[in-house]
């Protein structure tokens, strides 16, 4: 890649949304607080395993991957995981054995859940795996480029569509509101915008899920629960034209050809959702700040 290039992915995008006075400290000040969690390892481990699966399957047989020991793969994902977490931490413990058997727990009971009822998600019938961390590369302009990668992408040979699928590991699913928060559900529109360009291919033959794993189900609940959520937000024409006006308006205010706008003057917008996960949140950085 040119090394001229600003790289701009959603996660860029997403902070500007909900807060460019955030996107401003982490990307133009370039004040890095990120905090190692247990909640990101487990994430980045059950994304591997599953796509694991998926590739034995797909590229192989069905028979194969499930003689996949998923349990032991969550284990040596979640080990290794962890101790380069340990690396980039300073050696500072994330969270104790405790914690760590507690969400392997879970793990191991989601992984049995979908491998019983696979097919319910993943059919190999007129199906094909275009691939895992599919790489989505796309130039905005000669000096800006987008970058994502997908986690799934299949294509039906049958209708000539193609899928785009993003795992996302929650503690008990999405609610509505969670469904309807477009700093959430944004990302796979984006995915979907950028890789039809990339590939020449339609954005009406391509369609976006989110499959959500989920840790806990509700005790005592008088209904069957499931260990899997599927969610397609709204992708059609005016979703589309909603996510890419917004887009344009980030790349327009926040970039200066193939550099950040340095000189405007960036809003802070308060509010109880975004300042909730801020790392700036009362802080010195940010005055306006919501407890």
């Amino acid at each position: 890649m040119n090394d001229n290039y600003k790289k701009v992915s959603f996660t860029q995008y997403g902070y500007w949304n909900s807060c460019p006075f955030n996107w401003k400290l982490l990307y133009i000040d370039k004040i890095g607080i990120y905090k190692e969690s247990i909640f990101a390892l487990f994430g980045t481990s059950m994304h591997e395993v599953i796509q694991e699966y998926l590739m034995v399957m797909y590229n192989k047989t069905i028979k194969e991957a499930n003689k996949i020991l998923l349990d032991k793969l969550l284990m040596e994902r979640l080990t290794y995981n962890y101790l380069e977490a340990l690396k980039r931490n300073g050696g500072e413990e994330i969270c104790d054995e405790k914690t760590i058997d507690e969400f392997y727990s879970h793990g191991v009971l989601i992984l049995d859940w979908f491998k019983k009822r696979r097919a319910n998600y993943f059919n190999k019938k007129n199906y094909d795996l275009v691939g895992v961390e599919v790489p989505i590369e796309y130039d905005i302009s000669k000096n800006i480029k987008f970058i994502g990668y997908a986690d799934i992408i299949l294509y039906n040979k049958k209708n000539d569509r193609y899928k785009i699928i993003d795992i996302k590991t929650s503690t008990m699913g999405w609610n509505k509101y969670m469904k309807y928060d477009k700093n959430r559900t944004n990302q796979l529109l984006l995915y979907k915008h950028f890789y039809g360009l990339q590939n020449n291919i339609s954005v009406y033959n391509i369609d976006v899920e989110y499959f959500i794993v989920k840790r806990k189900l509700y005790e005592s609940a008088d209904f069957p629960q499931k260990r899997i959520q599927v969610f397609s937000p709204a992708s059609g024409t005016p979703s589309m034209k909603a996510i890419m006006e917004t887009f344009n308006k980030f790349i327009k205010e926040a970039f200066v050809d193939n550099r950040y706008n340095e000189e405007r003057e960036y809003e802070k917008i308060p509010s109880k959702k975004n300042c909730r996960y801020c790392n700036f949140n009362q802080t010195e950085y940010c005055d306006k700040g919501v407890k």
